[in-house]
């Protein structure tokens, strides 16, 4: 059994042979989640709309509650976080690149796997990171983008510091 527990909101909405989700499943890192309902409520909740970033900070709750990522298709995200809005701790990824075979080289358009192992990367799971891209071939891939950033955010205090170190990966100035 995975030592992280994680969790997938699948809405069916992309087709099933790419989902990578479904394949995390199919190895047992992920428990599949089809009804709101079933979310757990103090998890770290994956939302490209939080207010908050994932941070070393919420390894403790990670490690007790568990990570939910919503696969759903990113041209139909729609209104299904404000459904959400009660269910779990809102955490944004910062800025990383993809490196899944359908959207390489775009900038925050992760897959499923990607924004689970990004997370788990940056609260300080790096092996459990390493071990649930590791069956995709293209997941070591992953790493090479993103290593600077990947190992500048787990390095960071708080979300504070993750949207700080974001910026100067984007190349823009921090907003005071």
């Amino acid at each position: 059994m995975f030592p992280i527990r994680l969790y997938v909101l699948h809405l069916r909405q992309d087709d099933p042979r790419k989902c990578t989700a479904l394949k995390l499943a199919k190895h047992g890192y992920v428990k599949i989640l089809y009804n709101i309902r079933e979310i757990p409520k103090r998890a770290i909740l994956l939302n490209p709309h939080a207010e908050k970033a994932v941070s070393p900070e919420d390894k403790s709750t990670i490690s007790k509650q568990g990570i939910v990522a919503v696969d759903t298709s990113w041209k139909n995200l729609g209104n299904i976080f404000l459904k959400l809005k009660r269910k779990g701790q809102h955490r944004a990824l910062p800025y990383l690149i993809a490196a899944n075979p359908i959207n390489y080289g775009k900038p925050t358009i992760l897959s499923t796997a990607e924004a689970l192992a990004a997370t788990l990367y940056i609260a300080g799971f790096k092996e459990e990171a390493k071990k649930i891209l590791s069956i995709f071939k293209w997941g070591n891939e992953f790493f090479k983008l993103n290593l600077e950033p990947l190992e500048a955010y787990s390095l960071a205090k708080n979300s504070k510091e993750v949207v700080e170190k974001q910026f100067e990966f984007i190349g823009t100035p921090y907003p005071r």
